[in-house]
């Protein structure tokens, strides 16, 4: 056992440089594309009144997953803590670290959002090192606008855990990691040590700020228990480009088990190949005819239950009502041509 550790740690340290390399602007950045993407879509997106009333959230892209019957895992996030006025904090830098020892084989690269539900774990975590499931246990998060969340469950739950895997692994469990504050990467990024003024505030790192704030509007007047609108978090860019990001994505994973024609038949609009571009009406309503075609005809069972398939049309559903609900003007084709 003690020589199958050995070779897992080596094999962690061979890789580290090329798999665990994420600078703070990086991270910045992919957590934020992390939090739009993971609540784009209302079935799967963290509950808004659980995240209305936390009190943390650690982002994590890209946790990496090393094993051959020992495991270890790594990855570099942000910490977002809010004051006492509820306000939201500028991103901080965590590093997660932790080990397992099991029958287990692979490379899995996993995002992880953590939701803290107290001050007594947001204060833990922020004192400099925090372990899950000593500190404070995680529980797996409920999911979808109507997920319900009773109150026991809420005092009970310290940490609401979230994932999103690229690749198949077995025993994905947290406990036993450690998340420990990075403030050589605070100092690099903010140009001055944690817990004073930041020297300077990078355009992503208020555009974080702002993105959460925006994800949980009126949390100091809501009532306990009430749900939040779905208007005033369905309109923001930042949710369309994370449906666009989830389209791209099951997508490609759909296409690679088809054949040309059905490539062809199921292409997404051109125009999601474009950051930051919305697709015409026209372009969109041809590509939902065609999934809901083929999920409506029972001759095509097996393609419409892939689960690629009912991603991918559940992200076209979700971007027609983001992009009418954000558009300031009337949706019209384009003007006819003139002789």
């Amino acid at each position: 056992m003690r020589r199958c550790l050995f070779l897992a740690v080596m094999l962690c340290g061979g890789l580290s440089s090329s798999l665990f390399a994420t600078g703070p602007a990086e991270a910045v950045v992919d957590s934020e594309q992390v939090l739009s993407e993971l609540m784009a879509i209302p079935a799967r997106q963290i509950p808004r009144k659980l995240l209305s009333e936390a009190q943390g959230i650690v982002i994590v892209p890209n946790v990496i997953k090393i094993g051959f019957v020992a495991g270890a895992r790594r990855g570099h996030g942000i910490v977002m803590v809010r004051d006492a006025d509820g306000e939201w904090s500028l991103p901080q830098f965590v590093a997660l670290t932790g080990g397992s020892v099991g029958w287990q084989a692979g490379i899995q690269g996993t995002d992880v959002v953590l939701v803290f539900t107290t001050r007594k774990g947001v204060e833990g975590l922020m004192r400099g090192k925090f372990t899950i499931g000593v500190d404070a246990a995680a529980t797996a998060g409920p999911v979808g606008r109507e997920a319900a969340i009773g109150t026991d469950a809420t005092l009970q739950s310290e940490i609401f855990s979230y994932s999103r895997s690229r690749g198949l692994f077995l025993g994905v469990a947290l406990d036993g990691s450690m998340l420990e504050i990075d403030n050589e990467s605070h100092a690099f990024y903010y140009g001055s040590q944690s817990g004073r003024v930041p020297g300077r505030i990078p355009a992503a790192a208020a555009e974080l700020r702002r993105f959460m704030t925006e994800l949980t509007p009126h949390h100091h007047t809501a009532p306990v228990g009430t749900e939040l609108p779905l208007s005033d978090v369905m309109v923001s860019p930042k949710l369309i480009e994370g449906l666009r990001r989830s389209m791209i994505q099951s997508a490609g994973q759909l296409h690679a088990s088809l054949n040309p024609e059905w490539r062809r038949y199921l292409a997404l609009p051109n125009e999601f190949q474009q950051p930051g571009v919305i697709a015409s009406p026209e372009s969109l309503a041809k590509a939902l005819q065609h999934y809901g075609s083929v999920n409506a005809n029972p001759e095509y069972q097996k393609l419409a239950q892939n689960p690629d398939f009912q991603r991918t049309l559940e992200s076209l559903i979700e971007y027609e009502k983001a992009t009418q609900a954000s558009s300031p003007t009337m949706i019209l084709p384009p003007p006819p041509v003139t002789q």
